[in-house]
């Protein structure tokens, strides 16, 4: 009974929000970033709780010195955890500080390329302002960058990573000033034709950042805190953090290479650095809840608290996938769309994220309302550590796995998406499994706990039976979300 009146409960909330909304969210009923529990957003906590394993784990095996994870749905914080050190050692040798810095859930940390989604952003307002097009060259507002092949080049393109610029350039090494190092981006020739080729490139979103500067009149970091951060309340969000607030930021690598030493509290990236720390592609730092504020902005619509960043219009647009011709590599503007290898369960086509080399990354789901939130010191001591790719992927399929194993009906419609996303080799095994869980959904409104998990034991039993009409993840996923469900029953 429990279970049907938070359903009702939902229902109610949902049905209020679309009278209100008209052909948008409301601005008074859009939802905002506070703490809640997990079942008032019908999402269960075992699955929330199993992330401290995975990533305590990571931090056992050398994979990040510490981290801050955040999941959110519908404006509902369910959970933000702290862990390991925001500051740990001395050197790349791994020699321990005397007094290591405990990771908080407040911790600042540099986002490194999640930067790249706030030049979008800025982008985009000067687009709804009609101080720009999408498919303007480039060299009409930069006309140097018309050097060495580019002047066919366009806005679009920087956005979606196919001008055909080479992914990295270390001017860093070349320059002497900001100014230096943009006409350095700008008389670097083209890899590939423009719009032949998709290849994530700084390079992009270098060049994207000028073009704002150039049309704004401002640099980009007093552009973003007076269009983006400060109307969001996004008071730890920032380039170039002060040193008063040292103690607060999570370090990152000793450089020995740039007599930088031990990075803390400065900008990683060498080319940010080299931009006196304000660039398209990295430079800003931030914490989890702040960046939940961002998603939840773009969840609500383009509005947060009344205040609106970016029109439902120009949103829906972020939401596209920019490069159908480039299976695998879908994109809209800046945002990556639908990639497994870290948005796991949350994954889907409309589903939004970025990650930074510094180990950090973000999901947005827009059809489940969800964000999943993960911050690492991944380079703290050294770049050399291993990939936190499986831990990104890991948690945020965690967070899929607590909504998707709230219900029968949830995990029904679970089943359909991994239909839909071709993991099964038979239209007939994916029936079969969405028939089931109907029966098992009438017991679920009944309230008989006895014949769910009777029904769900047998649930199981059909999924050995059609494993092999089945991708191995989809198995996997589907097993452990139904054992999920059982122990919520029981």
């Amino acid at each position: 009974m429990k279970n049907r009146l938070i359903s009702v409960t939902l229902a109610c909330a949902v049905v209020a929000s679309v009278l209100f909304a008209g052909n948008g969210k409301a601005l008074a009923a859009a939802p905002i970033v506070e703490p809640g529990s997990p079942n008032s957003v019908q999402m269960l906590q075992q699955p929330l709780d199993d992330i401290d394993g995975i990533i305590q784990q990571g931090i056992d095996d050398q994979y990040m010195a510490g981290s801050v994870f955040l999941a959110a749905r519908n404006g509902t914080i369910v959970k933000k955890d702290a862990y390991g050190y925001a500051a740990r050692y001395l050197d790349d040798d791994f020699t321990e500080m005397e007094n290591p810095v405990v990771m908080q859930t407040d911790t600042i940390f540099d986002l490194a390329s999640i930067t790249k989604v706030f030049t979008a952003a800025a982008a985009m307002q000067l687009y709804e302002q009609d101080k720009l097009e999408l498919d303007d060259p480039v060299a009409d507002y930069i006309p140097e960058f018309a050097q060495n092949g580019k002047s066919d080049v366009t806005i679009r393109q920087l956005l979606t990573h196919t001008s055909g610029f080479p992914a990295w350039i270390p001017f860093y090494k070349t320059t002497d000033s900001r100014e230096e190092a943009y006409q350095e981006v700008f008389s670097t020739a083209l890899e590939h034709e423009p719009g032949t080729h998709y290849g994530y490139s700084d390079l992009n979103m270098i060049t994207m950042a000028a073009v704002i500067e150039e049309i704004s009149g401002e640099r980009l970091d007093q552009y973003v805190k007076a269009n983006i951060t400060e109307p969001l309340g996004m008071t730890d969000t920032m380039f170039n953090p002060p040193e008063s607030l040292k103690n607060r930021i999570a370090a990152t690598e000793y450089q020995p290479q740039t007599d930088r030493g031990m990075v803390w509290g400065e900008v990683h990236d060498e080319n940010a650095w080299a931009m006196d720390g304000v660039a398209g592609h990295a430079g800003l730092f931030s914490t989890a809840e702040d960046l939940a504020v961002f998603a939840q902005m773009i969840l609500n619509d383009g509005t947060y608290q009344g205040t609106r960043i970016l029109e439902t219009e120009t949103v829906d647009i972020m939401e596209q996938n920019q490069l159908p011709e480039f299976p695998g590599n879908a994109h809209s503007l800046s945002w990556e769309l639908n990639q497994d290898w870290y948005m796991g369960d949350l994954s889907g086509p409309v589903t939004m994220g970025h990650t930074g080399f510094t180990g950090t990354s973000i999901v947005i789901n827009p059809n489940k309302e969800t964000v999943a939130i993960l911050l690492t010191n991944k380079v703290h001591p050294t770049r050399e550590a291993p990939s936190t790719n499986p831990i990104r992927r890991a948690v945020a399929g965690k967070t899929g796995a607590a909504i998707n194993a709230w219900s029968a009906s949830t995990l029904k419609t679970l089943v359909e998406d991994l239909a839909a996303d071709r993991e099964f080799s038979s239209d007939r095994a994916a029936h079969a499994l969405k028939v089931h869980l109907d029966a098992v959904s009438h017991y679920e409104d009944k309230g008989s706990a006895e014949k769910v998990i009777k029904h769900m034991e047998g649930f199981k039993n059909l999924l050995e039976h059609q494993q092999d009409n089945m991708s191995e993840d989809a198995f996997e996923t589907l097993q452990t979300d139904a054992d999920y469900l059982i122990g919520k029953w029981r």
